[in-house]
Parts: C-alpha cells; sequence; structure tokens
C-alpha cells in the first residue's frame, strides 16, 4: 500500500455534495421504517454498501456479504499485531472500499484512511493523517461547493478516558488533504454522545449530513455553518433501531439506510423517509 491518494478518481465515481446542499435552513422530520436484518459476525464498528453487497467492518475484520439473502461472500482479516488495529465506518466508491482508521485507544491519536479492492478484499491503498486531530471515525467525499472541487469531510473524535469529547472535530480537507474548513459538534449534541463522540457519519436523503453518537439509537441530522470554522448546527433527531456506530446509504438513492447492532451482531436494513 502507498503512503499518499489522491482525489482525483471521485469525479464520475459518486456525487459529490455541496455546501448549499447540506446548509439548508428547512425544518424536515424523517420517518425510520426498520425492513430487515442479517447476521453478521463483523457486525461491531459500522456497515458499508454498494449496489450488491454490504460490508460489515469491525476492527480487524470485514466481512462481505450479498444484498438480497445476506449471505457471506468474501472477506478480509488483519493480523493482531499488523497495521491495521481499529477500524470504523467506511464507504464505498467505485470498486473501492474507503475505511476509516485510528490506532484508538492508544495514544498519541494516529489516523488513516484505509483502501480495499471490492472485488478481491485486498487493500491497495492508503493516506496516513499527518498530526492527526483526534481518531478518525468517518469521512465522506465532500467538493466544498468548488466548480470540479474534490475533497472530504471527516470526523476526529475525542472520547472522555482519553480527553475532552468536546475537541472532536468534523474536517474539511481539500483534494490535496489541506485543511479548509473545521467546525465542532453542538454541547448538547456532545452530552448525547455520552462521553464518546461521533462514530458514523454520511450523506444521505435530499444530501444532508446525518451523523450517529456511539451508543444511543439516535440518528442526528447536522448542517455546516457558513462559516469554515465554528458549530455544526443540530438539525433534528430521528429514533432508529440502531445502538450507534458507523452507517451507510444504499447508493440507489432510495433512503435505504445500512447500520449494526454490535450486540447482536446484526446489519440492520432500514428505509428513511419524510414523515408524511
Amino acid at each position: 500500500m502507498t503512503s499518499g491518494l489522491s482525489v482525483c478518481f471521485l469525479l464520475g465515481a459518486c456525487l459529490l455534495i455541496s455546501p448549499s446542499d447540506i446548509r439548508a435552513d428547512e425544518h424536515v422530520t424523517w420517518l425510520h421504517t426498520e425492513l430487515r436484518r442479517h447476521a453478521a459476525s463483523e457486525a461491531h464498528q459500522g456497515v458499508a454498501v454498494d449496489g450488491d453487497h454490504f460490508y460489515a467492518i469491525t476492527n480487524r475484520e470485514i466481512g462481505k456479504y450479498r444484498k438480497s439473502d445476506g449471505v457471506r461472500v468474501g472477506g478480509w482479516e488483519g493480523a493482531a499485531d499488523g497495521p491495521i488495529q481499529h477500524l470504523n465506518s467506511g464507504i464505498v466508491i467505485g470498486d473501492r472500499l474507503y475505511v476509516a482508521h485510528s490506532n484508538f485507544p492508544k495514544q498519541p491519536a494516529e489516523s488513516s484512511l484505509e483502501i480495499w479492492d471490492t472485488h478481491s478484499m485486498e487493500p491497495v491503498e492508503r493516506h496516513v493523517f499527518a498530526n492527526a486531530p483526534g481518531s478518525l471515525t468517518w469521512i465522506v467525499p465532500y467538493d466544498g461547493g468548488t466548480p470540479g472541487g474534490k475533497g472530504w469531510l471527516a470526523c476526529f473524535a475525542h472520547y472522555r478516558s482519553h480527553g475532552d469529547p468536546a475537541d472532536s472535530r468534523v474536517v474539511h480537507f481539500n483534494e490535496a488533504w489541506q485543511t479548509v474548513g473545521s467546525w465542532s459538534f453542538p454541547s448538547a449534541l456532545i452530552q448525547r454522545f455520552a462521553g464518546s463522540s461521533s462514530s458514523g457519519g454520511a450523506i444521505g436523503p435530499e444530501g444532508r449530513l446525518f451523523v450517529t453518537g456511539h451508543d444511543a439509537k439516535e440518528l442526528y441530522l447536522l448542517a455546516l455553518p457558513d462559516s469554515p470554522e465554528g458549530e455544526l448546527r443540530w438539525v433534528d433527531t430521528l429514533a432508529i433501531s440502531a445502538e450507534g456506530q458507523a452507517f451507510a446509504w444504499d447508493p440507489d438513492g432510495s433512503g435505504t439506510l445500512y447500520s449494526i447492532s454490535r450486540s447482536q451482531r446484526e446489519v440492520i436494513v432500514s428505509k428513511i423517509a419524510r414523515q408524511p
């Protein structure tokens, strides 16, 4: 695996989200409906999804499962003493699975973006964050509103066991991995995290930013401020089946949510829609 990563592959591989899409002031109430569950032994940290498969993620393992029937068809397992120690959320872009990674609970925090080929389920590339401002828990493509621009939104978490959860940040990187924005979570939401931080985050229905905490069965709708610094705006809270942790949206745009129950080792498939 290489030590650098260009995001030029994003063009045409996925929908890049601009600030106008996730800063809308309109308050929308959403309805969660659970559809089905699939047993997955790796469903401990999060789940990613593409057109035909979902990928259950734990610290050093990934299981590849068919969406149609939940049958495991592949996977990857890292060595206990290998470089992969604490995988978190994942997102599929084209034929690549991008997974947030950190050395948590070790300190000082080290974070990286680890990449697998979804066909072979072999690691193919990585990006290491120099002087990471926390433990990377989730990362999503984000263009920052620049025509033709490419970049990322990434969450770097802090936990009460090792510091102050209020230091958690969502950082906007451009395609050169330069920081161009950084936002804190609202203090009331930090209290909801109960000593932990945001474990999952993804762009969902209507191009809006949704995040989860660590344990609460809640999905939080957030909006970015207009300035490159400041505090994220907490717009709404959705009651869901999943006990926090990382989640993913089906790329078909249907509002289908893939989340996990780490206590039951299950992947939960749900529908999120505007409440009538």
